[in-house]
């Protein structure tokens, strides 16, 4: 096998190296950057834009705030069972659950609490957190989405179609205590 030719990239034909190839009339670099119009910036401020001047946009002394992950505060979270299953929360956020016996409007404690976090430390229960509980909101009492199930056996005319729509309730987590 023979190695690959390298040879240094050069521009392929430019106007300097071949001025017979080029119409003298066609521009080049240098011409097009000294024939192109400069904006003018007052005529878009006095056309009615609110465009300050470059030295008032941003101030080199003030200082930007940026927020990343090691600057921004943990929310504390908690891992909460209900309805048999398993649901990660933190306050202010809305879930939906297997349907519950409490009103519309009415506050529930859930102390079925398996974890909680966020603050720096971890505390994992065997199997809930001693002392820890989760309040939220009722929000309102819904059906889900309709689950179609069918049932077939080849060869043997069996068909079965059911429908189940599952209900629900909708909480808004307000504190996790523990």
């Amino acid at each position: 096998m023979s190695e690959p030719r390298t040879t240094p990239e050069e521009p392929i034909d430019p106007v300097e190296a071949n001025p017979e190839d080029h119409p003298a009339d066609a521009p080049t670099d240098e011409a097009t950057s000294s024939t192109m119009p400069e904006p003018d910036v007052e005529s878009v401020d006095a056309a009615g834009g609110d465009v300050p001047p470059a030295s008032e946009a941003v101030a080199a002394d003030d200082p930007i705030e940026v927020l990343t992950p090691a600057t921004r505060a943990p929310l504390p979270y908690a891992v909460i069972h209900t309805g048999g299953k398993q649901y990660r929360v933190s306050v202010g956020d809305r879930i939906s659950v297997e349907r519950l016996a409490a009103d519309a409007g009415t506050e529930i404690t859930i102390d079925r609490v398996l974890l909680i976090g966020g603050d720096g430390t971890t505390r994992v229960g065997t199997p809930i957190v001693e002392g820890a509980a989760v309040t939220a909101s009722v929000e309102d009492h819904f059906r889900g989405e309709k689950l179609v199930v069918f049932k077939y056996k080849p060869k043997k005319r069996y068909r079965r179609r059911i429908g189940h729509r599952q209900s629900q309730t909708k909480l808004t987590i307000t504190g996790i205590v523990g």
